[in-house]
């Protein structure tokens, strides 16, 4: 088959995966350089600038130190009504590095962005890269939601290291809790009740959790780990703290939760009359709402391009995102992109060894050339492309998505 016997978005997506394959080398370097220099939650300095290096040469408007984050950014091409929002992560985990694959989902985004740039203004759009940190721990997209990132967005997407490939499922909302008792110290032999015991307030909050949990929601999920409890066994502990997730189905579920975990701590400090402080670790991360008609635009592009995709299932759930957060404001798609991991999984040592090979380079092609296509169909077909639009002014006016 020649170019004479392409339809019009044919011929758009040949020529996106043209301009992406002129710079291929660039993107999976990139993907390499994020695997082997791993950084943590808003410590993504060396990241940020190798990502919007990258764009700025490939003729992209950047603003570095974006949305009062250092080291997020925005890069954008074209001047279209539609702006098409691919947001790029690139944080890693502590002692594990890219664990959860976020290179690649980083580079697959400028892969994205990049496929498009050229074709922006003859689609109408304007292509809108987004650096997303901290993932992982403290919720960049939360931070840059209300500071504007997506004041203008009609439509947002990103695609998700994993062993196989997937449209993407729901994931839980959580909030993430530090937790402290303060007690008074005393000899546990000679003078007992002069203390306060914190690691007894611990253990009641503990056994309270314990005793709620026959009555959680469906779905819920509370998990913890003691990071400080005491040095001696003849000394009354006067210092306990532990760190604490709560998870829900959704973001209303967890609101119920919370107060309930919250009601169990401060339980053991009724009890034994220890000082509570309860702090919240970062952002709270609502449940992930995928769009349904932008799901299957992209299932139809990944399947064109080879991969076995399987389809979305909206009662599946793993994990949790920041993600979600913008997908309750913005019509959103996160997939999953596959490659052989082996039996390892993400969060484990052995994901990040799988990062640095041939099928992780071509997952991160892959998912940057599904989501360009994506992106196309969207622009040119007239009653999406108007329904998106449609919904981004009905949120200037106040309304939000369900």
């Amino acid at each position: 088959m020649n170019a004479t016997d392409l339809n019009p978005t044919d011929l758009l997506r040949a020529r996106s995966r043209t301009y992406l394959t002129t710079r291929q080398d660039a993107v999976i370097d990139l993907s390499r350089e994020l695997h082997a220099d791993p950084e943590l939650a808003y410590e993504e300095h060396r990241a940020a600038r190798r990502i919007t290096d990258l764009v700025e040469r490939a003729g992209f408007e950047v603003t570095r130190g974006a949305y009062g984050l250092p080291t997020a950014f925005s890069a954008t091409a074209g001047s279209g009504e539609l702006v098409i929002g691919i947001c790029a992560e690139y944080d890693a985990l502590p002692g594990i590095g890219h664990a959860c694959g976020h290179k690649v989902n980083g580079a697959a985004s400028v892969a994205a962005a990049l496929a498009l740039a050229p074709l922006a203004d003859e689609l109408g759009i304007t292509v809108k890269l987004l650096g997303t940190p901290a993932e992982e721990s403290g919720g960049g997209k939360v931070d840059m939601l209300r500071e504007g990132a997506f004041d203008d967005v009609a439509a947002a997407m990103m695609v998700h290291a994993a062993p196989s490939d997937s449209v993407g499922m729901s994931s839980h909302a959580i909030s993430s809790w530090k937790v402290g008792y303060t007690g008074r110290a005393a000899h546990a032999a000679a003078m007992p009740e002069r203390g306060i015991n914190a690691a007894d307030a611990m253990m009641i909050a503990q056994v309270a959790i314990a005793a709620y949990r026959q009555q959680m929601q469906p779905g819920a999920v509370v998990s913890g780990v003691v990071t400080g409890g005491g040095e001696a066994a003849n000394v009354i502990p006067a210092q306990t703290t532990a760190d604490y997730d709560c998870r829900a189905v959704t973001s209303e579920e967890l609101a119920e939760l919370q107060a309930r975990i919250r009601a169990c701590f401060e339980a053991g400090a009724l009890a034994t009359g220890a000082e509570l402080a309860l702090e919240t670790v970062g952002n709270d991360y609502a449940d992930l709402r995928q769009d349904f008609a932008m799901g299957r635009s992209y299932l139809a592009a990944a399947r064109d391009l080879g991969r076995q995709v399987q389809d979305l299932d909206p009662t599946l759930r793993g994990g949790s995102t920041d993600m979600g957060n913008v997908s309750r404001l913005v019509p959103t798609i996160h997939p999953m992109i596959g490659y052989d991991c082996g039996d390892a999984i993400m969060h484990n040592p052995e994901f990040t060894r799988y990062g640095a090979t041939a099928q992780a380079d071509r997952a991160v092609l892959d998912g940057g050339l599904a989501m360009a296509w994506t992106a196309i169909a969207l622009a040119t077909d007239p009653a999406h492309r108007q329904s998106l639009l449609a919904r981004l002014a009905a949120r200037a006016g106040g309304a939000v998505l369900g």
